[in-house]
Parts: C-alpha cells; structure tokens; sequence
C-alpha cells in the first residue's frame, strides 16, 4: 500500500516536470551527493535525470531481488501450506512490479503530451493527478468535419482540440451507442452527436470504442483498473443511467448552473436540481436536457430579500399546464401556463394588506384576456365581465357590498356611455353616472314607489344634485320586471364564460388522454404515492373488484368508462367520479365550482345576477355529459367499439343524470340567490305563518274552509297514532313531518318525491278519517296543502319552490308534480275579523 502510494505521487511530480524545477538551481554539490548513489553517473548525465533514477530505480530494482529470491524458495519448497504463501507473495510483488510500470509509462506519457501542447491548453489542462490514456495523434481517429482535429483521452475527461480552442467533457457524463458508433455528450455542442455529428469512428474504431467504454467505467466507479484495462470483456459496457454532479460552462440556459441528479445518454433526465450563483434553482423531473414534468422554480427578486415559486409543469424546458406560483410580492397564481406565461384559466389573488385583490378568469400572454371576475377587496366590489390587455373592456357588471349594481361598457378601465344601475331599495335609475355613482346627464330614476323622475342630472360642487325634467306620479307600482331585473345574460352569453377550463379539459381528450400529460392539463396534487394510498380519494380510483392495491391510472378510468355504460351503473360511476378530486371529471367540476364561487358568493349574492347563476350550472351539467362522452368515445375506440346510440349526444342526460349529481357544489350560493330574489314575498309568507301559528289546530281547518269529513274526531275510525295525534291536537302530523324534510335535500329530484309523499300522507290521513279510499279533489286539496304547509313552517318556500321548478328534469313537467308545485305557488288571502290584513300564503 505504501509503495503504491509512493509511486502514484512520484508520477505526479513527472507529470508536472516537478525534477526539472527541482535542478534547476547549478549548486556543485548536488553532482558528488548523486554519484554517491548512482555507478553510471557521469558529467553528460542531465541532473534532473539522474534525480529520478535515483528517486525510483533502488526501489524497483530492490522489488525484483524480492521476487528472484522468493522465486528460489518456490522451487525448493515441497507443495504444502508454506509454499501456498510463497506462491501467493510473488503475486503480490509482480502485482506490485507491474504497477510500478504501468504508473510510470503513463506519467511519461502525459509529461510528453504536456512538452508537445503549448502554455494555453497546458495552463488549463495540466492537472498532477490528470493522466493521458490514448491521443488521436497516436491512435488516429478521423473527423467527418475536420481532420486536423485532435482528441485526447483522460482517465477523468475526453478533450476535443479545434485549432486554438478545446472542449473537456467528464466521462461521468460520456455516453457510448455501440450501435451507431457514435457518442452523446453533455450539451448542445455534442461530440459524436446524433443530431450534428461532428465527428466519426473511421479507423480503428474497435480500439477507441473498448478505451472509451472502460474509461468511462472506471471514472464512474472512481477506481482505476489493474492493470490499466482490466481483463478483456470485464465491465465494458458503462449504465446509460448515471447520478452525478456537474457544472454547467457554456452550455445554453443552464450555463454556470450546477445540476445534481439523474442522467441518460449524457443529457439530465429524471430527478434532479439545478442551482445557480445568484440564488435560482430547480428542483424537479427532467427529459433529455429539459425540464419536463413537474417542477419546483425559484428565483430572486430584484432588490429584494424574497423569492417567487413556481410549482408547475414543464414540457421541454417551458412552463406548461397547471402550476401554483407564490410570488414574493404577496400574490399568489393558481392556474395554467404556456411557455412560460399566464395562459387560459387561472386566479390571481393578493393577501397582504395593502390592496388586496382577487382575480378569476381568463389569461392570454399573462394578461387579463377574456372573461373575467375582480374582487377589490379594498372597495368592496366586484367586478364581472371581460378584459383586454389587463383592463376593463367591454361589457361589465360591478357588484357592491351595499347591495348597490350596476352595469356598463367599459374601455381601458373607464367607464363609457349610458348604464343601468340597480340601487339597494329597488330604484333603478337608467342613463350616465360616474365612478361614485353620481348621476349626471341624461337619465331616468324610477323608485320603488313606482314614481319616474326623468330628464337632466347635474353636480355641481356646493350644490349638490340638482335635475331638471319631469316627475311621473302615475305609476301605482314599479313594474316588477325592473325591481328583479336580471344583468349580464345578452351580454355574456353562457357558453362562453369559463372558455378556458372548458379549452384545456378538451386538449387533454385531444391528446388522447396520455398519462403524462393528465395532471398538467387538469391540475395536480404534491403528494407523495404513498400519501395517496392513504388518502379517501385514492380508493375511488381502485377497480369496482374491491382490490385495494390497484394504483390509479388515467388507463383505469377509461377501462371503468367501458364498464359502467347502463344507466343505473353510470350514475353510481359519475357519482363517485364527481366527487373524486383525482378523477379528471372530478377536477374539471373542482375548477368550475371555484368559478361559481368567485362570481356569486359574497359580494357577488345579488338577486339580480340569479338567472346568470342559474344557467351556468344547467351548462355546467351539459358540458360535464359532453366531456364524458368524450372520454367514453377515446376509450370506446381504444377498444375498437362504438358507443351506445342511446345515450350518444343525449343532452336530456346532462338534467336528468348529471345536474342533480353537481348541484351540492353549487346549492348555497344558487340558493342564496333565490332567497334574495324572492325575499319579499317569503318575508309575507314568513308574517303569515307567525299569524296562522296562533289557531289551534282544529280552528286552523275550520278558517281554512277543510271539509269536517276530512278531521272529524271519530275515534273509531282512526288508527291508534291518528287517535293519539287528535288528543294531542297535532292534526295531519305525518304529512307535516314529510313535507319538513324538503330543506334537508338540494336534489331537485328528491325534493319532488318529498312533496309528493306529502300529498299522499294527506290523502292516506282522510282516507283512514271517511273509512274508504278518497281522492281529493283540487277544492279539497288546496285548503288541505295550505294546512300542512303552516304548520311546517319552512323559511323560504318560495325560494325552494322556484328553485325546483327551474332545474326540475323537463320530463316532469305537465305531471303530478308540476300540479303539486302549482298548489304550493297558488295564493290566497285570507279576512278574518280578528286579523287586520291579508295574510299571503305559498310563494
């Protein structure tokens, strides 16, 4: 071990001329101090010379006398244990002879190449431990594009000299194609490249394929063969795939980066991180050089002490797809890129105190593009409508929190031409107003009161608002058509809000639906495999079989899409699919609920913004049955089949399946808004009931006009709980208890067969009180239904009532149902003597 080292450092000083330095200095007595050790030392021997004879030859020659004496014992020892350890220490000195041998040939072999190279490439080159396994000049190889190139192989580096320049590469990173005869290096300049090859084994490739091989191998395995080769055919063949750390000089985008991580064919693919000198760096998947997958970015602030995160996806070496950006100015990105900027759906959302915001919508060249909602969290609006290069152009609805609305066109953020604007105590004035909503101009102000004041509206400052025009005290009620107005519809038509989310789940059914490209185009999760195993949602994606290892796959998706095409089997899939935040349907609703949020919750709840709202989700179901047969079509031809003509293209599927399956995403705010929009007249509802729970029971039928024969105490005729009910005073209770549980469901569906169960509890309640079966008529039901209906007492009625005649499936109406919603929207007022008004029931 020691006399290995010895020579090892030895050979470093032959490389770098260190005994040439070293005599440099003419002392006399130098000259006598070496003839003292060397016989042949003469006059003409060169100092330096005779310095590294002296320095190796007594050791070598003192190693060959071990191996002649020992070879002596050998043939003198009789075959036993003795002469196994004899046997055994040759090898090891011959071992260590060759060594010898082999170390310094390849020091005068480099300590030549440095004389025969000038001051530049030695300066750069020359490195002690650096040793010179083969030379082009020696060993030709000839270049397709020059032949006075020249490549110098290193036990740690291949050298390409072009003229007065050269290129290092680290056969860490050296890749060999033994089928091409060619060589991929690291960068876009590449030796032996497949794309531009510059140069090419012509003779003798043999030779230079096996040295590359073996020193690429032993430089990965950080340990030189010995001998130098190896045996022949040992390890010849280095991996493709490698882990290493390199820096990067001149090559493109990632020069002076450093990248740790995994690396095929030369190029970083797999998990890596690249860092640079000024704080940037990457953590994430690469694809032949490129970044490609899903990466983590960050990168300084100018003159400031933050960064801005990028945690996206990348397609060849761009941001691509969906990715969360956290800035260092406090504003956060949720949404989808392309080619590195903002592009299609996404949100943009400031938290720190000072002007906050949030912005959804539509993005094209990272500016606000299209379609869009703006929360000015400091003023207190909202702002729905489109945009164009990051400003307000075109038609827009502003929302503010007092209640107040208005809506006008738009351009370059100000406000042009006449509006309406909807005031909190249902005035609507219709004409020009400025941003403080002052009204100026031509304009015409009717009250709820139904008065019209119409003409000329001036500010003048320290006058306040003075008009001239005409006062119309005609009206006796304002036109209930103004006071419900209903903004945005002709302006924005519903399909073509939210284009973006509908833009990218279509690009990823056109890409056939490649698991690559599934978590770019409908969002992602940063969760570990085993994370999701643990996770609700990843048992939704196990096959129907009730395995629990089954990975999720987008291929298991579409197998499944096959496999439950029947109706009742399709509304159990699209129910569990629709509530999976990793199936793509799931994520596509995900992203549009958000949207639906952004625009009516909050702020947004304005009654006049309801029949937006409304047709949004029945378009939302729509496109959601759209996208699902276009999934089902892709797996369907991946099969070879054709899809069930039945339900192909059936948009009655898209009620009657799909609506009632997404509806909870979008209940409270859509329910929100049809109780503001029907507030008043629930409010009279409300007042009635308060006044009606003063009758008892059976003082409550008779002013209601029911028949005696429905209610008449005959205990008798009544079933041991109808009796208890009548002592208790607690007529048609079952029919009460059934129609109360109306408010617990936001199915539509199943909000009518609870009214329907309601009237059969009626009719079974009078049946069993007249002893026969019995039919209501319509006199005898509605006063019955008005019965049940104040004693439920549910708040807002008719909102509930309205909201599920407008998403009922179209099938039912003209039916049973459509009559039982008629009987509960019907109203009546009632006189009594003791009562001073009306009192308004069933909105």
């Amino acid at each position: 071990f020691l006399a290995n080292r010895y020579f090892v450092t030895f050979a470093n000083y032959v490389v770098v001329h260190g005994f040439e330095h070293a005599t440099k200095s003419k002392r006399s007595d130098h000259k006598a101090v070496l003839k003292q050790f060397l016989t042949d030392f003469t006059s003409e021997t060169s100092m330096s010379l005779a310095l590294y004879t002296v320095l190796h030859k007594p050791i070598r020659d003192h190693i060959e006398q071990y191996i002649l004496l020992l070879t002596k014992l050998h043939e003198v020892l009789k075959e036993g244990s003795e002469k196994t350890v004899v046997t055994s220490a040759i090898k090891e000195y011959v071992k260590l002879q060759s060594f010898i041998s082999q170390v310094l040939d390849e020091a005068c072999f480099t300590k030549s190449l440095w004389k025969s190279l000038g001051y530049k490439f030695t300066d750069m080159l020359c490195v002690p431990e650096r040793r010179l396994l083969e030379d082009s000049k020696n060993l030709p190889i000839s270049a397709s594009t020059n032949r006075s190139d020249r490549v110098l192989l290193f036990d740690d580096v291949l050298v390409l000299i072009q003229g007065n320049s050269f290129q290092s590469f680290d056969l860490k990173l050296v890749s060999f194609l033994p089928l091409l005869l060619k060589y991929l290096l690291l960068g876009s300049t590449m030796l032996f490249s497949l794309i531009s090859p510059a140069l090419l084994f012509l003779c003798p490739q043999a030779v230079w394929q096996w040295k590359l091989n073996q020193a690429v191998r032993q430089a990965l395995n950080g340990k030189r063969d010995f001998p130098l080769w190896g045996k022949t055919g040992e390890g010849t063949e280095p991996p493709s795939c490698r882990f290493f750390t390199y820096v990067f000089r001149l090559e493109g985008k990632f020069k002076s980066a450093s990248y740790e991580g995994e690396w095929h064919w030369g190029k970083p693919h797999g998990k890596g991180t690249l860092k640079w000198h000024d704080g940037r760096n990457h953590v994430g998947d690469f694809k032949e050089g490129l970044e490609h997958g899903f990466g983590i970015c960050l990168v300084p602030r100018q003159s400031e002490d933050r960064y801005d995160c990028y945690k996206c996806h990348w397609y060849e070496g761009k941001m691509r797809g969906y990715g969360i950006c956290e800035y260092g100015n406090d504003m956060v990105y949720k949404g989808y890129f392309k080619d590195n900027v903002r592009q299609g759906f996404g949100i943009l959302e400031k938290f720190s105190a000072e002007h906050p915001f949030k912005y959804t919508g539509q993005w094209e060249n990272d500016k606000k593009n299209g379609y869009g909602v703006w929360e000015d969290k400091d003023r207190g609006e909202r702002y729905i409508g489109t945009w164009l290069d990051d400003h307000k152009h075109g038609q827009g609805i502003v929302v503010t929190q007092s209640g107040v609305c208005y809506q006008r066109t738009f351009h370059a953020d100000k406000m042009v031409g006449s509006g309406i604007l909807l005031l909190e105590d249902d005035s609507v004035y219709e004409g020009n107003f400025t941003e403080d909503l002052t009204f100026v101009g031509k304009g015409k102000l009717s009250f709820a009161n139904g008065f019209i004041l119409e003409g000329t509206f001036t500010n003048k400052s320290g006058q306040g608002l003075q008009m001239h025009g005409t006062l119309n005290t005609s009206n006796e009620q304002l036109d209930d058509r103004i006071t419900k107005a209903q903004l945005g519809l002709e302006e924005f038509p519903v399909e073509k809000r939210w284009k973006g989310i509908y833009d990218q789940f279509l690009e990823f059914i056109h890409s056939g639906c490649k698991e690559e490209t599934e978590e770019s185009f409908t969002g992602f999760h940063i969760q570990t495999s085993k994370e999701l195993r643990k996770s609700q949602e990843y048992l939704f994606c196990q096959r129907y079989e009730g395995t629990e290892d089954v990975s999720w796959k987008i291929e298991d998706i579409l197998e499944d899409l096959v496999q439950h095409q029947g109706l009742e089997s399709l509304q159990t899939y699209l129910e569990k699919a629709l509530k999976s935040s990793l199936h793509p349907l799931g994520k596509l609703l995900k992203a549009l609920a958000i949207a639906f949020q952004a625009t009516y919750s909050g702020i947004g709840a304005n009654r006049h913004l309801l029949t937006m709202a409304q047709e949004e989700v029945k378009y939302y179901a729509k496109k959601i049955w759209e996208f699902y047969q276009g999934l089902l079509h892709l797996a369907l031809e991946q099969k070879g089949q054709l899809p069930a003509k039945c339900m192909d293209g059936d948009t009655r599927y898209a009620c009657n399946v799909v609506l009632p399956l997404i509806l909870p995403c979008f209940y409270p705010e859509l329910f929100m808004l049809y109780m503001l929009y029907h507030e008043r007249e629930d409010d009279l509802y409300c007042q009635g009931i308060m006044d009606l729970s003063l009758f008892p029971d059976i003082k409550l039928l008779e002013f209601l006009d029911v028949q005696k024969c429905s209610y008449r105490d005959t205990a008798l005729s009544l079933s041991p709980l109808q009796r208890q009910s009548l002592i208790k005073d607690k007529c048609f209770l079952s029919a009460t208890e059934c129609l109360q549980k109306l408010i617990t469901t936001v199915d539509p569906r199943e909000k009518l067969v609870i009214l329907q169960k309601t009237y059969e509890e009626i009719e079974s309640t009078v049946s069993r009180v007249v002893d026969k079966d019995y039919k209501l008529p319509m006199d005898d039901l509605l006063p019955l239904l008005m019965y049940v209906v104040s004693r439920a007492k549910i708040q807002h009625l008719g909102a509930e009532i309205h909201l599920i005649r407008d998403l009922m499936e179209p099938t039912n109406r003209g039916g049973l149902y459509d009559f039982l919603l008629t009987a509960l929207e019907v109203r009546k007022c009632f006189q009594q003597r003791q009562l001073q008004a009306a009192v308004a029931f069933l909105e």
